[in-house]
């Protein structure tokens, strides 16, 4: 048995599969399409949409365009994946402030 097998065997478990496991998702508002873009801005490309009750992991956030949407106007961007954010004011944060660090 490999050290790696030995230690899953053991119940050792990695930093990234605890992490993995631990990320929080949060729901885009109801009856929302959202646009997924490259850039925090309605000026980036849009690279994919996300269907009508989606949930979105937060991995950082930064400041862009304003935009208005159901949870208010934000000029907080989300951070979703590599290279893909969508805007705050469409996902239930549940503040209006940032919930994950900002950006580097």
């Amino acid at each position: 048995m490999s050290v790696d097998r030995a230690e899953e065997a053991a119940g050792v478990v990695s930093a990234e599969a605890t992490a993995a496991a631990t990320v929080q998702t949060y729901a885009i508002a109801p009856g929302v399409r959202l646009n997924v873009r490259s850039g925090p801005g309605t000026n980036y490309t849009i690279v994919r949409v996300l269907p009508e009750g989606s949930r979105v992991p937060i991995f950082c956030q930064t400041p862009g365009t304003s935009v208005t949407g159901p949870y208010g106007t934000s000029n907080i961007w989300d951070n979703i994946d590599s290279g893909e954010y969508v805007s705050d004011a469409y996902v239930l944060t549940g503040t209006d402030g940032y919930v994950a660090s900002r950006c580097g």
